[in-house]
């Protein structure tokens, strides 16, 4: 229980999207705001993805965080797959609770559950206090991370 109420770790159902577009906004607060049709085409893609599951921190009945997690098939390591942690998001009104960082330590669980070798995780964010918290989680800085973002023209 958290001095708010009682918290809860979940995966998604297609009730939470009004919650997560109102969280999401926490994390990319200039993002265009999707169209209801569209966000709730992407959001039935998302949750019949296989491999991904998004996780749902609630507090009550409030989204108070999530964390998308994708596990990946892999012909290395054995055949042992691999997992992406993406969109890890909190409320700001429930910061500094620990919200995040049980989410992450779910999807570690269910990571290890499907058997995958590794999780990773990518931040764009160079705030010092955001990477001592992923370290803190148990994420070790140890790769180099590369990315190309879609141009503009296409």
């Amino acid at each position: 229980m958290t001095p708010s109420g009682f918290f809860n770790i979940r995966p998604a159902d297609q009730n939470d999207l009004p919650g997560m577009l109102a969280l999401y906004r926490h994390l990319n607060p200039d993002d265009p705001e999707l169209d209801e049709e569209l966000a709730a085409g992407r959001f039935g893609e998302m949750l019949a993805h296989p491999g991904m599951t998004i996780f749902i921190g609630a507090v009550n009945e409030t989204t108070s965080s999530t964390v998308t997690l994708v596990t990946i098939p892999n012909l290395t390591r054995g055949g042992a797959p691999y997992a992406l942690i993406e969109n890890v998001v909190t409320h700001v009104r429930f910061r500094q609770r620990g919200h995040a960082g049980a989410l992450i330590r779910h999807a570690f669980e269910s990571a290890w559950q499907q058997g995958c070798y590794k999780v990773m995780l990518l931040t764009g964010s160079t705030n010092p206090a955001t990477l001592k918290f992923y370290e803190g989680c148990g994420f070790v800085q140890s790769k180099t991370g590369f990315q190309i973002r879609r141009p503009r023209e296409i």
